[in-house]
């Protein structure tokens, strides 16, 4: 009978199958003898089963720390061996879940790092703090526990959000040990299941060999990482280091042509060359305005003057997008900027460039400062002393022909007079006049015979450049070698008050600079004391204003201007609209007393009134241009004494 039970062991039956000879010797009527030796041979084998068990299992085990012993020496992928540790804690205790948690350090508690068989996000979310629940217990105090019922174990702090992960997972009996390394515990490997077990002192040995492997593994994988970090700081360092010196050797060939160009007479374009030709991409040059000097970068937003900015107050190039700006500036003013397009390339060199263009721009300066302040003292003399000799021929010198017509500008300010003067200068160079700089204003000597549209763009382009409101008169002037009788041409254009914008050469009113000077001074007094501070204007834009600063007073160019069109109507139709309309001022603005007072029907004069408005235009009535109409009326009878015009019925 013995040979059955070996049977048995040999196909490792369950620990039922072993009642089976028993249970055939009582049927076939065994006596009792032959049942205890049966017994006993039963029990010898059960224990024997036992023992192959054991051995089966610790063989496992044995191969699954080797298993884990083997991925730890090829260590790869840290996520990976937790992985496989956690998944063979769950087989070896043949539990429904097992999963690790780690400390954080800069929160002070323990998370889920690896979970094997969870089915609730909520519990692979679950955070532990230091001494709640199960795992807090095990990290704060590096010890194992066991529980067989967790809901009923009283050793540890409950708390509510641990207790509904739990119950959410299903979880009952829980095992957890320390991750330790050295005196440290840096986590917890726990086994758990979803009914209530208790768990062996072997399964605890078990769990606690696997963790010490996982605390390995992450140190090993720390110390790896350690120096996978400090080889690539040594091979960056080394890259940078030989990278800044390749860039210092560009930046100084670089910087050697840009300065033997400069030497050579080169100029910014050719800087600029030099520069794309090294760096790619394009390239502009801005001066102090944000104005291409060379180059053409597009429309530029208000991020690229703000990266300018940042650029002056660092003292290195600012990159935005795929431009790179580098600003120089001189004693807090803007003084350049360059704006390359390039997604790669040597700030270095373009820091070179810039500082290189801000010293020929600077030359440029001192130049243009040179020659305004020869310019300046012409200007003056022309003012001051017209009569000293040689003008026309100092003129010549600086490019400004003094036999065309010119415009006297004056240029009121409210400060920043080295700016102001600087733009003067500049702007009368490129238009081949003269400028200079009187206190609170800049006088310019301008060609042409449009002193309103000349006094309006000095104003709007001064006041663009000093970003505050500058206010500018003007007046046409005759000057030294411009008198009526000498070269063709030689007359400024229009009088001082009342010739037309367009006016030629040759006007009996034009004035010399002097007095034009003075004028153009009475014109900017009255735009600011008009509240019009930021305009232009010359005394032939200002109305009747333009009467009393004018010296000219050219009363008929005035008349001319305001009531000419109904003027011209009456003299083209032989109408009355000029007598109707001095009579409906005369009587009030009421068209029955007209009536009356012109012994026509008031039908007529709504229709004359109609006419009227038609021919000067909306706003007629507006007050201030009322006051302009009755004035001009008032000046034209003045004119018209010799006869008196028939008051009476006539035709529209």
């Amino acid at each position: 009978m013995s040979t059955r039970f070996l049977e048995l062991l040999a196909r490792e039956a369950s620990a039922v199958e072993f009642e089976g000879p028993i249970v055939e010797a009582r049927a076939q009527g065994a006596d009792p003898a032959t049942i205890e030796e049966l017994e006993q041979a039963k029990v010898e084998a059960l224990k024997v089963r036992a023992l192959l068990r054991r051995r089966a299992r610790r063989e496992a085990e044995l191969s699954a720390l080797y298993d884990t012993a083997g991925d730890l020496a090829a260590l790869r992928d840290l996520d990976a061996v937790l992985e496989a540790i956690v998944h063979r804690a769950r087989q070896l205790l043949a539990t429904d879940i097992a999963y690790m948690t780690l400390h954080d350090p800069e929160q002070g508690d323990t998370y889920m790092r690896v979970t094997d068989g969870s089915i609730s996000a909520k519990f692979r979310a679950l955070r532990l703090a230091m001494g709640a629940g199960l795992g807090g217990l095990v990290a704060q105090t590096a010890t194992p526990y066991a529980t067989a019922d967790y809901f009923a174990d009283a050793r540890f702090r409950h708390k509510g959000h641990i207790d509904e992960a739990v119950k959410e997972e299903g979880l009952v009996a829980i095992l957890g040990v320390p991750l330790r390394l050295g005196q440290r515990v840096i986590g917890v490997l726990m086994a758990a299941n979803r009914s209530a077990r208790p768990f062996h002192q072997e399964e605890v040995s078990l769990l606690a060999s696997l963790a010490a492997h996982a605390a390995v593994a992450i140190d090993n994988a720390r110390l790896l990482q350690e120096t996978r970090n400090a080889l690539e700081e040594l091979s960056q360092a080394h890259r940078t280091a030989r990278a800044h010196g390749e860039a210092v050797e560009r930046a100084a060939l670089a910087h050697d042509r840009m300065t033997s160009l400069v030497l050579r007479g080169g100029g910014i374009e050719d800087v600029a060359a030099v520069v794309t030709e090294v760096l790619g991409g394009s390239l502009a040059v801005l001066d102090d305005l944000g104005r291409p000097i060379t180059g053409d970068v597009g429309e530029l937003d208000a991020g690229v003057f703000e990266a300018a900015q940042a650029s002056r107050a660092l003292g290195r190039t600012v990159r935005r997008g795929d431009q790179l700006i580098a600003s120089v500036d001189v004693g807090g003013e803007p003084l350049c900027t360059l704006v390359l397009r390039s997604d790669d390339a040597d700030e270095r060199i373009l820091e070179r460039a810039a500082l290189v263009c801000a010293l020929l721009l600077l030359f440029r300066r001192s130049v243009a400062e040179a020659e305004g302040r020869v310019r300046g003292e012409l200007l003056e003399d022309l003012i001051s002393r017209p009569d000293s000799p040689g003008l026309a021929d100092r003129a010549r010198r600086l490019g400004v022909d003094l036999r065309a017509p010119h415009v006297v500008v004056v240029a009121r300010h409210g400060g920043q007079r080295e700016r102001a003067a600087f733009w003067a200068s500049s702007h009368a160079t490129v238009r081949h006049g003269l400028a200079a700089g009187r206190g609170d204003e800049v006088v310019l000597l301008l060609p042409g015979v449009d002193a309103g549209g000349l006094a309006q763009r000095v104003a709007a382009e001064l006041s663009a450049s000093l970003h505050s409101p500058a206010t500018a008169g003007a007046s046409p002037a005759r000057l030294p070698e411009a008198s009526p009788g000498g070269p063709p041409g030689g007359s400024a254009g229009g009088s001082g008050g009342g010739a037309t914008s367009g006016s030629a050469s040759g006007s009996a009113g034009a004035r010399d600079v002097a007095e034009a000077y003075q004028e153009a001074r009475r014109c900017a007094e009255a735009l600011l004391a008009l509240g019009r501070a930021g305009d232009g204007a010359s005394p032939a834009e200002l109305g009747f204003v333009g009467l009393l600063v004018g010296d000219g007073r050219d009363v008929r160019g005035f008349v001319g201007r305001v009531v000419g069109a109904v003027i011209d109507y009456d003299a083209r139709r032989g109408t009355a609209l000029t007598d109707t309309l001095s009579a409906y001022f005369g009587t009030g603005g009421s068209p029955s007393r007209t009536a009356e007072a012109m012994h026509i029907h008031v039908n007529t004069v709504t229709q004359r009134l109609d006419r009227i408005g038609k021919l000067l235009g909306d706003g007629w009535l507006e007050p201030e241009r009322a006051l302009e109409i009755q004035l001009a009326l008032r000046l034209h009878r003045l004119g018209h004494t010799s006869s008196q015009q028939t008051v009476g019925p006539g035709p529209i």
